[in-house]
């Protein structure tokens, strides 16, 4: 179901807090606590208000449609970053793919509330999950092509320069094959104090699992812990001190684990 749920962290309760988001997939507050999702159904960025409201804030680039967004993460100037591969089952069958737009975009807020959209880099074939690190100053996107596990499975680090532009990124980490088949990639990541990226080993296309991922913040992995579905597909740090880890699958799960860490939020 097209649905965004709430979960009340002091008693688990889950309820539904908003009907008809037509396939709405990742998920972000803003600064101002606004929450933002990823419209893959109708290939565009939503701004939902408490109200009932939902507000496009983009659906295209340079004259073309958005492919279906996946993920977002917006930083502390209140830019939305997303990722904007092609998934054909998260939208209608007519749709058509744009073809070449397979790529993280950036939507700036201009002084009359309206967004400017970017396209910000030309190396992707399938973004997925993506983060802006804590000091601002690097876009991490997982590269997670499901389609094909022979093609650039990685963990990418994008400097952002002081004009919202991109610099080449470094790959912190590129998900081989070991002696069983090929590793999983990324689906959905959050961040903890330390820096360090948590992250959901989400498509069985491409690898074993399922599982958690813990890197550090140059990229080596230094913890994975089994899930218990078959797709894992986003996670967050919730609760009173934010030391709860929150997992979703496909399947429809909602999984939490006490992890000793702090999550790191930009809201509230």
């Amino acid at each position: 179901a097209s649905r965004i749920y709430r979960c009340d962290v002091k008693t688990d309760e889950i309820t539904v807090w908003r009907e008809g988001t037509n396939r709405t997939n990742g998920l972000a507050h803003d600064e101002q606590g606004r929450l933002f999702g990823c419209c893959s159904g109708g290939r565009a960025i939503l701004r939902f208000d408490p109200a009932g409201n939902n507000e496009v804030i983009a659906d295209g680039f340079d004259g073309h449609k958005l492919n279906t967004p996946n993920d977002l993460a917006i930083d502390r100037q209140g830019r939305v970053w997303f990722t904007n591969p092609w998934n054909a089952t998260n939208i209608d069958a007519t749709e058509i793919e744009e073809p070449g737009l397979r790529a993280v975009l950036c939507a700036t807020p201009q002084a009359d509330g309206s967004y400017s959209v970017a396209r910000v880099e030309t190396d992707s074939t399938m973004p997925n999950g993506i983060l802006v690190s804590i000091d601002g100053n690097t876009l991490y996107v997982a590269e997670s092509n499901s389609e094909d596990a022979s093609i650039d499975r990685e963990l990418r680090a994008y400097p952002i320069r002081e004009d919202g532009s991109l610099g080449p990124y470094d790959t912190l980490h590129a998900f081989g094959t070991n002696k069983r088949q090929a590793q999983r990639g990324i689906d959905g990541m959050c961040l903890d104090r330390e820096g360090n990226i948590v992250a959901t080993a989400g498509w069985p296309s491409s690898g074993p699992g399922p599982l958690i991922y813990v890197f550090d913040p140059k990229g080596r992995i230094i913890e994975t812990h089994p899930v218990p579905c078959i797709r894992p597909t986003n996670c967050c740090f919730g609760g009173p001190d934010r030391s709860t880890l929150y997992v979703t699958s496909a399947e429809g799960h909602l999984f939490k684990a006490e992890t000793g860490m702090e999550g790191w939020a930009l809201f509230p």
